[in-house]
């Protein structure tokens, strides 16, 4: 008997290979002399046995320190920071990781004028994904957590799937795993 393709296997890496070669990968967010907070993020992501996914996609979109995006649908009467273009493209490496250097977002407003937390937009590419798997980074122990509106929306013993975590021995650094399916399966967006 043949072996049956499975999902991983149905769709190539073309994300990985046409979007985030040398002259397309993006790490640099926000350069060294963005204002706010740095953070060296740390992803990884994981299939649903837990098992690293070495050809995946990672864009990122975050705003500024102050609250503003870096796009012209931000109509916010705030300063651009030159030194933070608030999008990151990386391929993950043999151990589903890519780093990216950027700053802790501002908040942003929301639906009916509500601020919403510190967070990033991320959307997740990847062999035998033939969509975008969008989702949100949220920060651990962020005091405006828990009043951010979409964050309200996830049942509250799935929001662990959408926080980095701060690494205790590196100051600055911080972890987020995208499990794409399994029991930890990071809550994805439906946009």
């Amino acid at each position: 008997m043949e072996p049956v393709p499975i999902p991983s296997q149905t769709v190539g890496p073309f994300f990985h290979l046409g979007c985030t070669a040398a002259t397309r990968s993006v790490s640099d967010v926000a350069g060294p002399n963005a204002k706010g907070e740095r953070v060296r993020l740390i992803c990884r992501v994981l299939d649903g046995d837990g098992q690293p996914v070495n050809d995946a996609m990672i864009e990122i979109w975050q705003a500024n320190a102050d609250g503003k995006y870096h796009h012209p649908d931000d109509l916010q009467e705030k300063a651009l920071d030159p030194d933070c273009r608030g999008f990151g493209r990386l391929a993950t490496d043999e151990n589903g990781t890519c780093i990216f250097e950027t700053i802790k977002p501002g908040r942003v407003p929301g639906n009916m004028g509500k601020l919403q937390a510190p967070h990033l937009n991320v959307s997740v590419f990847g062999r035998g994904i033939l969509r975008r798997l969008p989702t949100r980074i949220y920060f651990a122990a962020e005091a405006s957590n828990s009043e951010d509106p979409i964050l309200a929306l996830v049942p509250e013993e799935r929001r662990n799937t959408l926080m980095a975590h701060p690494d205790l021995h590196s100051r600055g650094h911080w972890h987020f795993d995208v499990h794409l399916s399994g029991e930890d399966e990071t809550v994805f967006f439906d946009v």
